[in-house]
């Protein structure tokens, strides 16, 4: 029995030191990125040009550059991507499925829709105004999609995230033929186009709230662990069920909500972050967040730096990258998901 009884007990520490150093790799990963994204773009911000031997004018322009510029964009690049994979991996358990996200629930498309109206009723509102109007529409698109989630008997994989696409389509025509024929389509493509080309000093702190709603993830990371397994497993493990679904729909909601107005939409990022990171990890969630947080990171900071420097000094749009990047990515985990099941 001794013999026998010493393999699964084994078998997780093999694979503790591999996980150890995929979580370093990230952690490096990470750091470095962050480091070459301040020194990147079309003006001349370099180590040297901070020194003590390029003192005077030049240097004190980098210094204001890095100050209200770099900075402010790398760590909203952080905080963007960190967030979006925490809300994807919510998601991910509110509704048992791996192949869904805010952007392919339709949550997306009703927080832009939010943000229409409130460039049709409320021009002059302020940004955390924005924010707030578009994370309620958000959280109305998440509680519709739970809705028909369980009144759809869906069994395959893959078509909750076929039935969440088809709803956020219907959103995203309504709101396209409501600012078209209100001549806001310009205006609305600007907020929802996803790009950090923008981002200075002060206009991205509300990405600090997205941040906050991840800390709120981990303290409650358990919960979602165990609503993961169904709602009759949760209750009669003497869990809240319904509790741990709101707090769940409004971290996704305002998550969502806060990257939408300040850099756009980024998609597939919360899709395929949390199923790489489950296949390193598992599925335990509070084990997952840092994983997720860091990953998502890392995915977003390299698209960002591809984007700054693939036609420099011009910039493509950092949701061309991440759609390219994260179309493969995805199709990638659904043919390796479709083969396990054959």
């Amino acid at each position: 029995m001794t013999a026998l009884a010493a393999p699964p007990a084994s078998a997780p520490a093999r694979h503790r030191p591999r996980q150890a150093w995929v979580g370093a790799l990230v952690g490096v990963t990470l750091v470095v990125l962050a480091a070459v994204s301040l020194f990147v773009g079309v003006a001349d911000v370099s180590p040297g040009s901070l020194s003590g031997a390029d003192a005077g004018a030049a240097g004190n322009t980098a210094g204001f550059l890095l100050s209200a510029s770099r900075v402010p964009r790398t760590l909203a690049v952080v905080l963007a991507g960190a967030s979006l994979g925490i809300a994807g991996l919510i998601m991910q358990m509110l509704v048992r499925n791996r192949f869904v996200e805010p952007g392919t629930t339709g949550v997306t498309e009703f927080a832009t829709l939010g943000m229409l109206t409130t460039l049709v009723l409320w021009p002059g509102l302020a940004v955390v105004g924005k924010m707030g109007v578009a994370a309620a529409f958000g959280l109305v698109g998440t509680w519709v999609f739970l809705r028909v989630v369980r009144a759809v008997p869906v069994r395959q994989l893959v078509l909750v995230p076929l039935v969440g696409i088809m709803l956020g389509g219907v959103v995203g025509a309504v709101t396209t033929f409501v600012a078209y024929r209100l001549d806001l389509l310009q205006a609305l493509g600007q907020w929802s186009q996803g790009s950090f080309a923008t981002i200075v000093q002060g206009r991205y702190e509300f990405l600090w709230i997205a941040g906050a709603m991840v800390a709120v993830a981990w303290v409650a990371a358990d919960r979602f662990s165990v609503i993961g397994l169904g709602e009759e497993f949760a209750t009669n493990l003497g869990l809240d069920y319904r509790r741990v679904v709101a707090v769940g729909m409004v971290i996704v909601a305002v998550v969502t909500a806060a990257v939408l107005v300040t850099a756009g939409m980024i998609p597939f990022l919360g899709l395929v972050v949390p199923n790489v990171v489950s296949l390193i990890v598992g599925d335990n969630v509070r084990r997952s967040i840092p994983w997720v947080a860091g990953l998502g990171a890392v995915f977003v900071l390299a698209c960002d730096l591809l984007a700054r420097t693939v036609r420099h000094p011009y910039e493509i749009p950092l949701s061309v990258i991440v759609g390219v990047v994260g179309a493969g990515l995805f199709l990638w985990l659904l043919l390796r998901r479709r083969g396990r099941a054959h």
